[in-house]
This record gives structure tokens, C-alpha cells and sequence, in this order.
């Protein structure tokens, strides 16, 4: 006959093991419904196209249906508030740039999520290398010759950009500190509006990601002059990089992630990474995202985690030495 102080033992015995028990099943369980993949910019963009490319074969790889979920505005902000306030369970989750991560902080003085309180980063998908370009109305033979005319008449020279706080406005400042530039900002709602004004020559330069502007370039309405990146693109051979011209530091690209509501439990992040990294590094996938202009990475979360470190060293220097606020 079973005591009284046994039955108590044994009652609490199982439920000891039953939680573990229990979190596993949910876990190993995931995903258990469809995701909702949110995008902080409108359909039709660089980073709309990664989502859709790669969640077409993660949808086939998790046997889920994924809903591609566009929330533009605020410099990501917005989409980045609505990820971070939803359910930790994986089945919410957003693509993330360097505006989400790392400039966010730096530009507003107070901003509706944490980047490192709210976020847990999954996955980096890719980068969007930055490339110097000028319009028809600019007389520049080449990086070195443009530095040299904007240097020498100050304030003279506007550029374009994707919007203020965007990685193509950064990557310019990033410049203009290391050139020792002063040139006027004009911000557009987008890549695409900066690239018409350029190509007709109403702004005479920015920076660009191939991914927007390749089709301006193949088509000559608007010059490359240097990639900002650590080796020249494969599909601009004759443009040098910035280190080539002795610009060691101008190195700048949108690095686009996932990431998920802080909260959301290790193996589910784990089990989304290797998800994502294998629909990424799928051939078919890989090769259009290439093709694109996009450098595919898929990396560890751990080595996402680092890279956001290092990127907020650098890109918080650059915005507190440029004055820019987005308040």
C-alpha cells in the first residue's frame, strides 16, 4: 500500500518531468502554423524580393504556408514595434537592416522597440554592397575626380539618397568623413524615386545597391565609380573599390536579417537558422538572389549577433561625429 508522503513524491516527480516533457513538444513541433514574415518596406524593393524569394522555398522546406506581411514607415521602425510586441513562438518574424539593428538607436532619441531587448537575431540573408554612381550631368571621370570637384567647391554638391537614416544616406556620410567632403543630403521615400532624379539630372550623385540601380547602370543613364565593398563586384569588374583609391574604411552595404521576438526559445531560433540557411544556399535560390545584386550569407545567429556589435561601433561613431537625428 502506497503512503500518503510517497504519493506526494511521485505526484511531484511528474510534474518535474512532464515540463521539460512539455516545452519539447512544442518545440520539436515548430512550425505548428503558418508564419507571418514582416517586411519594414513596401512590395517590389530589394528587401521585399529577398523575403519573397526565399520564403517561396522555406514555405516548401517547413511544409507551412508563409505570409509575406508589408509594414513600411518610420525608418523600419514601425514593422520592427509590431515583431517585437508579438508572440515569441517563431511563427512571427522580421526582415531586419542595418536602419532596424543598428541605426534606429543612434538617430532617434526615443524609439518604440530595443534592437537587443526586443530582437533576438536568427540569420543574416544577405548584403546589398554600396556603390558610389553619378548622373549625365556630372563631369567626373572617375571616384577620384569626383572627391577631388566636390572637395574643392564645398556645400556645392547634393546627393541623393533612399531616405534619411537609410544605409545609402550612411554609406554616403561614411564618405564624405573619410574623403573629408561637405556635401548637401536630399532624401527621397525610396531608392527608386533618387535613382529617376539622378538618371535625369536634377541630383548628381548617391550611393546605391546594385540591387535598385543595376538597371540604370547597364542601361549608361547613370555611372558606377566605386563599389563600397572589400573586393570589386563580380558584376562591375572595371569599377574599382574604395580601398583601391586609398579609402581603406569607406566599406558600407545593407545587411538585410531575420530576426524574431525577443523571448522566442533557443531551438526554435536554432531550428529557423538552419531553415532559412538551407532554403538560402538552395542553388536555384542562391542564384537568384545573386543575380539580383545580393550577396547571400546565411550565417550563425551567434555570428549575426557579432557583426550588429561591431556594426554599432563603427556606425554610432560616424552618426554622433555627423549630427544626424531623425527626431
Amino acid at each position: 500500500m502506497v503512503s500518503k508522503q510517497n504519493w506526494s513524491w511521485m505526484w511531484v516527480l511528474a510534474v518535474l518531468y512532464a515540463i521539460p516533457l512539455t516545452g519539447l513538444a512544442q518545440s520539436t513541433g515548430y512550425p505548428s502554423k503558418s508564419i507571418r514574415w514582416v517586411v519594414p518596406y513596401p512590395a517590389g524593393g530589394g528587401s521585399d524580393f529577398l523575403a519573397r524569394t526565399i520564403s517561396q522555398q522555406l514555405a516548401v522546406q517547413m511544409k507551412q504556408s508563409i505570409l509575406i506581411d508589408n509594414k513600411p514607415g518610420a525608418n523600419t521602425a514601425i514593422a520592427a514595434a509590431d515583431v517585437a510586441h508579438a508572440p515569441a513562438d517563431g511563427h512571427t518574424i522580421l526582415s531586419a537592416d542595418n536602419g532596424t539593428m543598428v541605426f534606429n538607436p543612434a538617430l532617434y532619441a526615443k524609439l518604440s522597440y530595443s534592437p537587443e531587448k526586443d530582437l533576438v537575431p536568427v540569420t543574416l540573408m544577405g548584403k546589398f554592397p554600396m556603390i558610389l554612381v553619378v548622373g549625365p550631368a556630372s563631369d567626373a571621370k572617375d571616384a577620384k575626380d569626383f572627391i577631388r570637384k566636390a572637395k574643392a567647391k564645398p556645400g556645392s554638391v547634393n546627393y541623393g539618397s533612399a531616405g534619411a537614416g537609410s544605409p545609402h544616406h550612411l554609406a554616403m556620410e561614411l564618405l564624405k568623413v573619410h574623403a573629408g567632403l561637405f556635401m548637401v543630403h536630399i532624401p527621397y521615400r525610396g531608392a527608386a524615386p533618387a535613382l529617376t532624379d539622378l538618371a535625369g539630372g536634377q541630383i548628381p550623385a548617391m550611393m546605391v545597391d546594385l540591387a535598385a540601380g543595376a538597371a540604370f547602370i547597364k542601361s549608361g543613364k547613370i555611372r558606377a565609380l566605386a563599389v563600397a565593398s572589400p573586393v570589386r563586384l563580380a558584376q562591375l569588374p572595371d569599377v574599382p573599390t574604395f580601398a583601391e583609391l586609398g579609402f581603406k574604411n569607406v566599406e558600407a552595404a545593407a545587411l538585410v536579417g531575420v530576426v524574431a521576438p525577443a523571448g522566442t526559445p533557443t531551438d526554435v531560433v536554432n531550428s529557423l537558422q538552419k531553415q532559412l540557411a538551407e532554403a538560402i544556399n538552395h542553388a536555384p535560390v542562391r542564384q537568384k538572389l545573386i543575380d539580383f545584386g545580393i550577396e547571400p550569407v546565411a550565417n550563425t545567429p551567434a555570428q549575426y549577433s557579432e557583426l550588429l556589435r561591431s556594426e554599432t561601433t563603427v556606425w554610432h561613431k560616424i552618426i554622433k561625429q555627423q549630427n544626424i537625428s531623425l527626431d
